[in-house]
C-alpha cells in the first residue's frame, strides 16, 4: 500500500461534501458492484437494491457483477485491473469462502487465506480506483468465545476466539480493520456490518459446507421424504443462536449505504464516544439448536426420533448480538423466524415434490 500513497493522497473524496445530507450517500444514478452476487447474501443485496430503485438504467443506474471464472477475487492484479476499467461508484463485499464447523476444521488454511485476499484486494482496489462508498460484510464469529451477552461491538478482540471457526473469523476481523484503517488514514468511505447467523433463499445445502440452519433443514426434509426413522444431530443441542433472514440483511445493507455516515455527529459511538465504522445486525432473539430442530421437525411434519451426538463439538454456547446501535439509526428486522422458516421449507418441499429444476441454490440438496 505504501508504494501507492501518491494515488490515495490525491483522491477526489466527494463523499465528504455529503456528510450533512445522509439521504444522498448513494444515488439512483450510481453504479454498484456486488462481489459474490451469486451467493445467498449477494442475491439478497441485489434484490434489495432493485426493490429500492437502484441499478435502474432509466435513472442512469447500473449493476456490475462478475463471475469467478472471469474475475479471480483472490488475485490482486486481476482485481485492480478490473476496477480500473469498470470504476463502480459503490461496492458491496458479499464474496467469501464460507462453511460450518466441519468445513473450517477440514480446510483452515483456505478459509483464512482466501478470505484475507478477497477483502484486501477489493478494498484497496476500490479505494485506488475512485469508488465512493464500500460496504464490507463480516460475521458474528469475529467476537470472542466468551464475549459478554448480548455482544456489543466493543467486544471485538477482547479475548480469544472460538477455535471451531477461528480461520474464517481472523480473516473477517482483518477485513473490518482494513476498512477502519483505510477510512482513518486515507478518508476512504468504507463501512462494515456484522450480521448474525443467516438463513433464507440461496442458502448453501452442501453437507460439508452448510451452517447449522441449512444442515438441519436438509436433514429433516430428506428424512421426511425418505421415511427415515431417526436423525442424528451434532452436539448437545443446548447452544443458543440468533438467526436473521437474509432479506432483512439485504434491506439493512441498503439502509446503511443510504443513511449511515460514521463521521456524522448523530452516528453511533462506542463506549468511549468514538465513532464506529462497523455495526452489528441481528434480531436480538435467540433459540437453542434443540428447539430449532424441534421447530423444523414440526414444520416438515417429521415424526421420527432426534438423536444428539454429544461427542461432536457444540461451538460457542451463546452468541446473540446487541443490535441496538443499528436500530438507533432507524433500521429494524421485519421477518420473524417462524415466518422465514415456513417460507423456506415450503419452497424446498415444493421444488422437491414437483421435481422442478433445483437451480444453483439447491444443487447440493439431494
Amino acid at each position: 500500500m505504501q508504494k501507492k500513497n501518491h494515488y490515495l493522497l490525491n483522491k477526489d473524496l466527494s463523499y465528504q461534501s455529503q456528510k450533512s445530507r445522509m439521504k444522498d450517500l448513494i444515488r439512483k444514478e450510481d453504479s454498484f458492484f456486488v462481489a459474490g452476487h451469486k451467493g445467498m447474501v449477494g442475491q439478497a443485496v441485489i434484490r434489495a437494491l432493485k426493490k429500492n430503485g437502484y441499478c435502474d438504467p432509466k435513472y442512469g443506474g447500473n449493476l456490475i457483477t462478475q463471475t469467478k471464472n472471469k474475475l479471480d477475487l483472490t488475485n490482486y492484479s486481476d482485481v485492480n485491473d478490473w476496477f480500473k476499467i469498470n470504476k463502480p461508484n459503490v461496492v458491496v463485499i458479499a464474496a467469501a469462502k464460507v462453511g460450518g464447523i466441519y468445513a473450517n476444521f477440514k480446510y483452515p488454511y483456505e478459509f483464512i487465506s482466501e478470505n484475507l485476499r478477497i477483502a484486501h484486494n477489493i478494498i484497496e482496489a476500490a479505494c485506488l480506483n475512485g469508488s465512493r462508498r464500500l460496504l464490507f460484510l463480516g460475521s458474528s464469529c469475529i467476537y470472542p468465545k466468551n464475549a459478554n451477552i448480548p455482544i456489543k461491538e466493543e467486544e471485538l478482540l477482547s479475548s480469544y476466539l472460538e477455535s471451531t471457526n477461528e480461520p474464517y473469523a481472523i480473516a473477517k476481523i482483518a477485513g473490518i480493520k482494513l476498512c477502519e484503517y483505510i477510512r482513518k488514514q486515507y478518508n476512504f468511505d468504507a463501512i462494515s456490518l456484522m450480521p448474525t447467523n443467516l438463513y433464507g433463499p440461496g442458502d448453501n445445502y452442501d453437507s460439508e459446507k452448510s451452517h447449522v440452519f441449512a444442515s438441519l433443514i436438509k436433514r429433516f426434509i430428506l428424512a421426511k421424504k425418505n421415511n427415515i426413522k431417526s436423525i442424528t444431530c451434532w452436539g448437545t443441542g443446548k447452544p443458543m443462536r440468533e438467526f436473521l433472514h437474509v432479506d432483512d440483511l439485504g434491506s439493512a445493507c441498503i439502509y446503511v449505504l443510504e443513511k449511515w455516515d460514521p463521521d456524522s455527529i448523530e452516528s453511533p459511538k462506542d463506549k468511549n464516544n468514538k465513532s464506529l465504522s462497523y455495526l452489528n445486525i441481528g434480531t436480538g432473539e435467540e433459540i437453542s439448536i434443540k428447539n430449532l430442530a424441534n421447530k423444523i421437525s414440526l414444520i416438515t411434519k417429521y415424526n421420527g426420533k432426534i438423536i444428539w451426538d454429544n461427542e461432536k463439538p457444540d461451538g460457542t454456547y451463546r452468541k446473540v448480538l446487541d443490535s441496538s446501535r443499528i436500530k438507533s439509526i432507524g433500521w429494524e428486522p421485519k421477518i420473524s423466524l417462524q415466518t422465514g422458516l415456513i417460507k423456506e421449507i415450503n419452497y424446498i418441499q415444493k421444488v422437491l415434490n414437483t421435481k422442478s429444476d433445483l437451480g444453483k441454490s439447491l444443487k447440493n440438496f439431494l
